[in-house]
């Protein structure tokens, strides 16, 4: 069942390009899409072969969120049932934050409700100059609560105040300026624009970058203490003395490429 809701391939430069695959709706979610996601994710981010994953959506849309069946039957569910199900959304996008690889969202159509937090979740986000956005849960007298840490730290308090209360489509432009999105593409232009973000990618140490990611989290927010200050010392110095730091500064100093660049 995951692999026809979701295709996996894996590149000679160990990109693993993530497709959500249920086209006929717009690639909402469903239980199986759901998991198939998180187990995936959680996969590829433990094989030391993937350098970094990359999601998108077939057809025109990227997602449209949650399945219309699955949420008419969530009425009908109990709390409990209705519980289990979020908190397995919930473990679908921190398996895609947590992920100690670059996860990169190719956002190549609409994306609403829940798809709008998978674009929040990712660390880099691509889209097609002609996708749109919206946290509609509003209009269907819901809010957007399981995604909300992921969107708000995105978008940040303000933004947020707007688009969960209006429920209104924005556009590609709108996502990039309130820093939901990174960068904007022609269509086809879009592949071309992520070649050259894992370019970049595939040329830094990748333990460093998830070492880099979870110093985002730890950080963000945090109040400036003295044992904050302790930890990042010991993070620095933790990452000079590994074989990866190592072999990156004496690369710098040869003036050669790092061993983790293939030819």
């Amino acid at each position: 069942m995951a692999e026809e809701v979701l295709t996996v391939d894996i590149d000679a430069r160990g990109v693993a390009r993530l497709v959500m695959n249920r086209p006929e709706v717009k690639n909402a979610f469903n239980t199986a899409l759901i998991d198939a996601l998180a187990e995936k994710t959680a996969s590829l981010a433990a094989d030391k072969a993937v350098r970094a994953i990359v999601l998108t959506g077939a057809g025109g849309a990227f997602s449209a969120g949650g399945d219309l069946n699955m949420m008419r039957a969530a009425g009908e569910m109990s709390d409990a049932d209705n519980l289990r199900e979020g908190r397995r959304l919930a473990g679908m996008l921190r398996a895609i934050n947590d992920a100690p690889k670059p996860v990169i969202a190719l956002v190549n159509g609409a994306a609403m409700g829940g798809g709008v937090g998978l674009v929040a979740a990712a660390d880099i986000v691509i889209a097609s100059e002609e996708a749109f956005f919206a946290l509609s849960e509003v209009k269907l007298g819901l809010i957007p609560a399981v995604i909300s840490p992921f969107v708000v730290a995105a978008i940040g308090e303000r933004q947020a105040r707007r688009f969960f209360l209006t429920g209104e489509r924005f556009d590609a432009e709108t996502a990039r300026r309130i820093g939901l999105v990174h960068m904007v593409a022609m269509p086809a232009q879009l592949d071309a624009t992520l070649d050259g973000v894992l370019k970049q990618i595939l040329s830094s140490g990748p333990r460093a970058e998830g070492e880099a990611k979870a110093l985002i989290r730890d950080v963000a927010r945090h109040p400036y203490t003295d044992e904050l200050f302790d930890d990042l010392a010991s993070r620095i110095a933790r990452l000079r003395a590994s074989p990866e730091g190592r072999e990156g500064m004496t690369a710098f100093l040869e003036k050669r490429k790092p061993n983790w660049i293939k030819s």
